[in-house]
């Protein structure tokens, strides 16, 4: 008996947590006319288990984990990912309206991230973001 019971437990604690309204809606992959959309998606398949925090564009500053990814909506142009403070990683993409773009972000290293920035094909990145979760602001 008591053996079932610790496994019950166990398996309890395992259980997921719902998705959010804003990650179900992003998960639907919706296309912009007048706008692109950047995922950014960092694998839970990561290189390091450490927090990243990087900078989308100019103006917003997140911090990803492994499982994580964030959906950029901006107009046509060039936008840079980069790594924060002492992470040197950087990608510049250059997007149309009406697309969707994936990049995948890897970490490394123990104590300070090191983000390494791929420009990922559309099946492989939305793999990527259906097995992470949505991150929804600046840190």
């Amino acid at each position: 008996m008591w053996r079932y019971l610790i496994v019950a437990a166990l398996l309890a604690g395992c259980a997921q947590l719902q998705p959010t309204p804003q990650d179900v809606q992003a998960k639907k992959f919706g296309v912009l006319p007048d706008k692109a959309v950047i995922y950014v998606v960092r694998d839970s398949q990561d290189f390091s288990n450490v927090q990243a925090k990087i900078s989308i564009g100019d103006k917003l500053l997140l911090t990803t984990y492994p499982g994580t990814y964030y959906r950029w909506e901006v107009p046509a142009g060039k936008h840079t990912i980069t790594g924060y403070a002492e992470d040197i990683g950087t990608i510049t993409v250059q997007v149309e309206r009406g697309r969707i773009y994936f990049v995948q972000q890897r970490v490394s290293g123990l104590r300070m991230p090191s983000s390494s920035f791929y420009l990922v094909n559309e099946p492989e990145g939305r793999a990527a973001v259906m097995r992470a979760v949505l991150l929804t602001g600046a840190s």
